[in-house]
C-alpha cells in the first residue's frame, strides 16, 4: 500500500457508512414530500400543476385552504390587515341566509353614526347605511336588517355569544381585540383625542389633564390609553360615549377620551365643547364578527371593496362620507386602503 492510501481508505469507508445512515432519513422526506404533493391540491379542492411548458401554476383561489407561510405575527403595524374578498358562500353566511335576516350590534346615541331620527324614530348614520349595503349584498334589495343596539363593552361579548352577526359600531381594530374576534379591512380611520369645553384649562392629551377628571367608555380604546397614561387624571368609564358628553355637561367631568370621529359628532350637538389638540393614536374602524366565520370576512371585504369603489370621485362611500360625515369631519378625500393578510 502505497503512503496515503490508507488515510483515503478510511475517509472512503467513513464516507460510505455515513449515507448508508442517512439513507432512511432521505426515503422519509421523500415519502413525506409526495405525500405532500397528493394532499396540497385536495386541500385546495382543485389540481395546481404547471401547466403548459414556460407557464406558472395559477394561484389558488380565495378562501381555499392550502399551504403557505405561518401568519406574521399582529403588530400596530399590520393590525388592520385582513382575509382578501370574496363573494363565495359558506357555514357562516348560509346561516345568515336559512335566518332571513342580518342581525347587526349598532349604536343608537352617536350622531352621525349610529343614532334614532327624532321625527321618524329610525336608526341612521354612517355605520348603520354601511350595515344595510352589507345586508343587501347576501339577502338581496329586499334584505332584513336586525339592528340590535350594543354598549361598547359588550360589543366582543355579543360576537363570541353570536348574539349578533357583526358589530358595525365605529370599532377600532387592534391586536388584543383580534385574539377575539374578526376584522374585515379598515373602513374609517380616526384617533383618540380630547373634548373638553372650549373654556377649559385642557390643551390636548397631555400633563394639562392634570388634576382633572376623564371620562371614557369602558371596554375603549381611549379606555386602554388612559391606562397607559393618566397624565396625573381621575379616569372615570361609562357604558357608552355619549354618557361622557352627559358628564361634560353638567359638571361631573373635565374633559372626554375618545375617537376624534365619535369626538367630532359629540361637538356638533354642543358647540360648548371642542376637540383638543391634536389625535394621539391611529384608529382604524372595522367591521367585527366571530373569529370562527372566515367566510363572512371576505363577503364583508368583497363588499367594503364595492363600496369603496369610485375612490375620492363618487362612489358610495365617499357619498356616505358627504352626507354624515364632512360637516363635522371635513378635508378626508377617501376611504382607507385595504391590506390584506392572505
Amino acid at each position: 500500500m502505497r503512503p496515503g492510501d490508507e488515510g483515503r481508505t478510511r475517509r472512503a469507508r467513513a464516507l460510505l457508512n455515513l449515507r448508508a445512515a442517512l439513507a432512511p432519513v432521505a426515503a422519509g422526506i421523500g415519502v413525506m414530500a409526495a405525500a405532500a404533493a397528493v394532499l396540497v391540491p385536495t386541500l385546495g379542492g382543485r389540481a395546481l400543476d404547471d401547466g403548459p411548458a414556460g407557464r406558472k401554476a395559477p394561484p389558488p383561489v380565495h378562501g381555499t385552504s392550502r399551504t403557505r407561510p405561518a401568519e406574521e405575527p399582529c403588530t400596530a403595524r399590520n393590525a388592520a390587515r385582513s382575509l382578501r374578498p370574496s363573494a363565495d358562500d359558506g357555514p357562516a353566511v348560509d346561516r345568515i341566509k336559512e335566518k332571513g335576516q342580518l342581525v347587526v350590534g349598532v349604536d343608537q346615541n352617536t350622531y352621525r353614526w349610529g343614532y334614532r331620527d327624532p321625527g321618524t324614530g329610525k336608526l341612521q348614520g354612517f355605520d348603520i347605511d354601511l350595515a344595510r349595503a352589507i345586508a343587501r349584498d347576501i339577502l338581496g334589495p329586499d334584505a332584513k336588517v336586525v339592528f340590535h343596539a350594543v354598549p361598547t363593552n359588550q360589543r366582543i361579548p355579543a360576537l363570541q355569544k353570536r348574539t349578533v352577526d357583526m358589530v358595525v359600531r365605529t370599532m377600532t381594530i387592534n391586536c388584543a381585540r383580534k385574539e377575539k374576534v374578526a376584522f374585515s379591512t379598515a373602513y374609517f380611520q380616526g384617533g383618540q383625542q380630547v373634548l373638553a369645553p372650549r373654556k377649559s384649562s385642557v390643551t390636548a392629551f397631555d400633563d394639562s389633564l392634570r388634576g382633572k377628571r376623564v371620562c371614557t367608555a369602558a371596554g375603549s380604546t381611549g379606555e386602554a390609553e388612559l391606562t397607559k397614561q393618566r397624565h396625573g387624571a381621575t379616569v372615570l368609564t361609562v357604558p357608552n360615549q355619549l354618557d361622557c358628553l352627559v358628564r361634560l355637561q353638567l359638571g361631573r367631568a373635565d374633559a372626554v377620551v375618545t375617537d376624534n370621529a365619535l369626538a367630532a359628532a359629540q361637538a356638533a350637538q354642543d358647540p360648548t365643547v371642542e376637540l383638543k389638540g391634536r389625535p394621539f393614536t391611529d384608529e382604524p374602524y372595522g367591521v367585527a364578527m366571530n373569529k370562527a366565520d372566515t367566510d363572512l370576512v371576505r363577503r364583508v371585504n368583497k363588499v367594503l371593496d364595492d363600496y369603496r369603489d369610485g375612490g375620492a370621485a363618487d362612489g358610495p362611500w365617499m357619498r356616505a362620507y358627504r352626507k354624515w360625515l364632512r360637516a363635522d369631519l371635513p378635508r378626508i378625500y377617501g376611504p382607507p386602503t385595504p391590506e390584506y393578510s392572505d
